[in-house]
């Protein structure tokens, strides 16, 4: 039974599309006015999972409920409620800004006062940044505004809960600055958010709490401090001042555990696992400086979210997409999430 706070919910969620298994017996929660953050490789159902809760899908077996509506049941009525960032900004490119948001509020059938419609889109201009470019043909926005438009179309009805696909991939540094600002601020004023990234130092930054799903099953949840505290504590990492040591320095600390090598320009980089906190720093260092290996640097520090990822997932880069539909989507959503 969800609790009073839980506005997402899902159990024994599965997808399939012919043989593919999308979704393969999701349970999560989601509670009120906080980030949850979604990650997984490619292919991982991350996107399925968001069509779904966005009643653009309909899942084999389970259940999901967003605001107490379930999401098959009540579809009609849940997509009024709720908004929706997808993979690609859906905009109108023969319309300005305003007119684009203007048109959203009107699909969403927000008080018949034009006016009001009026004053809400320039709220959101004005958040975005947009308000100089508002008059403006969408067809002359860069990607960054576009994205940062889409995000405002989502946000015209003030939603309680906000589905957010992957909302910063291919955006600049300041766009993506600018986009984690009003994911924050969505938060902040009480906003349930979901969020699928690629970027886990997006995740690390946002979400107060993290599901990770792999082949379509959830495989890791908490916190983000939460997920690197059960990776393996606290990591040794040192770099070689010799690179043609960095193998020599990986055998010598070897009684203290499996060590890793870096690659490319980390690639004088090595990192340990140390358990045992300072004392493995110590007897990392006497057992370097014994073998009369080098080193430039040396640090305790915790493991990144991307190890976690690593670690969890167990594969490096990301899988192929095509799946059969087993994420279907990557392709554009065509209409306006739930509008």
């Amino acid at each position: 039974m969800a609790q009073p706070d839980t506005v997402i919910e899902t159990e024994g969620l599965r997808r399939t599309f012919g043989a593919t298994t999308a979704l393969d017996g999701v349970s999560l929660t989601a509670p009120a006015g906080k980030v949850l953050g979604l990650l997984g490789p490619n292919g991982a159902g991350k996107t399925t999972l968001v069509q779904i809760l966005a009643t653009l899908l309909a899942p084999t077996a389970g259940t999901a409920r967003v605001l107490g509506c379930d999401v098959v049941k009540d579809a009609a009525r849940l997509r009024g409620m709720i908004g929706l960032t997808g993979q690609v900004a859906t905009v109108d490119e023969l319309l300005t800004g305003r007119e684009n948001l203007e048109m959203i509020a009107g699909l969403y059938h927000l008080p018949r006062s034009r006016s009001r419609a009026r004053q809400r889109a320039a709220e959101l201009l004005e958040q975005f940044g947009l308000a100089a470019a508002a008059g403006r043909r969408c067809g002359s926005y860069s990607g960054g505004m576009r994205r940062r438009l889409d995000l405002a179309a989502g946000l015209i009805a003030s939603p309680p809960v906000v589905f957010l696909d992957e909302p910063t991939t291919g955006l600049d540094p300041a766009s993506r600055l600018a986009m984690w600002a009003a994911v924050g601020q969505l938060a902040d004023s009480g906003t349930t958010v979901l969020l699928t990234t690629q970027y886990l130092e997006e995740a690390d930054k946002l979400a107060h709490r993290i599901a990770v799903i792999d082949h379509g099953r959830l495989i890791a949840e908490g916190s983000p401090g939460e997920l690197k505290a059960d990776l393996r504590g606290a990591l040794v990492e040192f770099r070689v001042t010799d690179p043609a040591q960095r193998d020599r320095a990986v055998g010598a600390i070897a009684p203290l555990g499996r060590a890793t090598a870096g690659t490319g320009r980390d690639s004088q980089r090595v990192t340990l696992p140390a358990p045992g906190g300072t004392a493995t720093l110590r007897t990392a260092l006497r057992l370097l400086d014994d073998a009369d290996i080098a080193i430039d640097d040396a640090t305790l520090r915790q493991p990144t979210l991307d190890e976690v990822f690593l670690a969890l997932t167990r594969h490096p880069g990301a899988r192929d997409e095509g799946n059969g539909k087993a994420d279907a989507g990557n392709s554009p959503v065509t209409a306006r999430g739930a509008r």
